[in-house]
């Protein structure tokens, strides 16, 4: 059956530069081979829901599962190159930090990813396109199997979406004609993960309750 939008999927995926070098994966030979400071785990993910490069997302969208070869132009993986994201930073900004630039280094500026160019004086030329911005990549995919289980869909989105592990149930609702999420979080994260309501609502049909972890008393922990 054809691969829809909001369908969870398993992947085997490696990334490279057409003609070049490999800057992303999940495959252990590859990583090894490249060098890469990621690790060889399984990677799941929602297609269509921004949790991988739109172009493969785009691809994959009617597809059966199977192994695919993936070309790319700029527009469609991470942008062409765009000259106004070379800036001139001074240097003094890096001195406040106690930061020394150098050709070459990365840095984050409040979210945004630099590398440095060149310096010279006082000002630091820096770089805020992304690091492939205007290259043609290939991806091989390996869609290994389409995720059914709504507990591992669930888990593995509420991974990508707040970085942490909640613990959660599906519940029947008392009409019984619907189901509800139940994300256990601590207080302060309670009103942060009730945001993305509509969105677990339009992929899971859920409706989303996050729920304060009550902390046990002094009594109850001994």
């Amino acid at each position: 059956m054809a691969l829809q939008k909001n369908d969870f999927i398993e992947i085997e995926f490696t990334g490279k530069i057409k003609d070049g070098e490999i800057f992303d994966s999940n495959i252990k030979e590859d990583i090894d081979k490249a060098q890469l400071k990621t690790k060889p785990e399984p990677f799941i993910f929602s297609l269509g829901q921004g949790m991988f490069l739109k172009g493969v997302d785009d691809f994959l969208i009617g597809k059966e599962i199977g192994k695919y070869d993936i070309e790319l132009n700029p527009e469609d993986a991470f942008g062409k190159r765009d000259s106004k994201l070379v800036q001139i930073i001074p240097m003094k900004i890096f001195h406040g930090q106690k930061i020394n630039p150098f050709p070459g280094a990365v840095f984050n500026f409040d979210g945004r990813i630099a590398k440095i160019i060149s310096v010279s004086g006082g000002r630091v030329m820096t770089d805020f396109n992304h690091p492939i911005a205007g290259k043609n990549i290939l991806y091989k995919i390996n869609v290994k199997r389409k995720i059914e289980d709504l507990n591992e869909k669930v888990k593995y989105f509420i991974e990508f979406l707040f970085k942490q592990n909640f613990d959660f149930e599906v519940k029947d609702t008392q009409k019984g004609t619907s189901k509800k999420l139940i994300i256990k979080t601590p207080k302060q994260f309670t009103q942060f993960v009730e945001m993305f309501k509509d969105k677990f609502k339009e992929i899971f049909d859920l409706d989303l309750e996050a729920q304060e972890i009550k902390k046990k008393s002094d009594k109850e922990s001994q």
